[in-house]
């Protein structure tokens, strides 16, 4: 497990659902642990792995100084791309810390649940369309699934009917809504069970999105038990 990470465990001895909570461009590990006491009533376990691009944030006017941390380098537009090759090599990184924490923690196998906001969601989308069968569901929020990475992974029998959340603002000036309603369009190509959100909110979590996440994960990943 080379990434740094925060880690919800819940007491007893498992083993226990698990949401891989990826964050997005300019936070950290601790940035989506929060959810943990809120998701599946604390019950599951979250890992949070921090991204391994450090990135220094602001100006010095702006108050700058602070290091926020990434996926892959920051795009030079709002919504555009950047390399796809560091989000494959992200991609690779998660997996080994997956794969890490299956040997190290009580995970439940059946139910393992990516969860990524913006680049993060870059992640999971990477991690569930090229081994599906390894996850329950998946969640994006706030993110966007890039035409090239859609288009390196062909469709799988696994893609059919796999649960996914898509949840976006549509006053989002960093990934413009348009994104959210393009992946939601390729998940649905795949015939992947998609449930899309749209939320009057920015580049964030809206109180109301965090209501239909817990909702969905209950409804939606949680319950479903998948055949080993």
């Amino acid at each position: 497990m080379d990434l740094l990470y925060t880690a919800h465990v819940p007491p007893g001895d498992g083993p226990f659902p698990t949401i891989l909570a990826l964050h997005g461009f300019g936070a950290s590990a601790h940035d989506l642990i929060g959810l943990a006491s809120i998701l599946h009533g604390g019950a599951a376990m979250v890992l949070s792995p921090q991204g391994p691009l450090a990135f220094q944030m602001g100006t010095p006017e702006q108050g700058g100084g602070m290091v926020g941390f990434g996926w892959a380098t920051p795009p030079s537009a709002p919504g555009a791309d950047p390399g796809f090759a560091e989000y494959e090599r992200a991609a690779d990184q998660v997996r080994a810390f997956l794969d890490g924490a299956m040997e190290r923690y009580p995970i439940d196998p059946r139910k393992i649940l990516p969860l990524g906001f913006s680049q993060g969601g870059v992640i999971a989308y990477d991690l569930v369309l090229r081994d599906p069968g390894r996850f329950c569901g998946m969640v994006s929020m706030s993110s966007w699934l890039p035409g090239e990475l859609d288009a390196s992974i062909p469709a799988q029998d696994g893609h059919e009917g796999f649960p996914a959340l898509v949840l976006h603002g549509t006053d989002d000036p960093m990934i413009p809504v348009d994104r959210g309603q393009e992946s939601r369009d390729l998940l649905l190509k795949r015939g992947m069970n998609v449930s899309f959100r749209e939320y009057p909110m920015g580049h964030e979590i809206a109180p109301e999105a965090l209501r239909d996440l817990v909702g969905w994960v209950e409804e939606k990943a949680f319950t479903v038990i998948q055949l080993a």
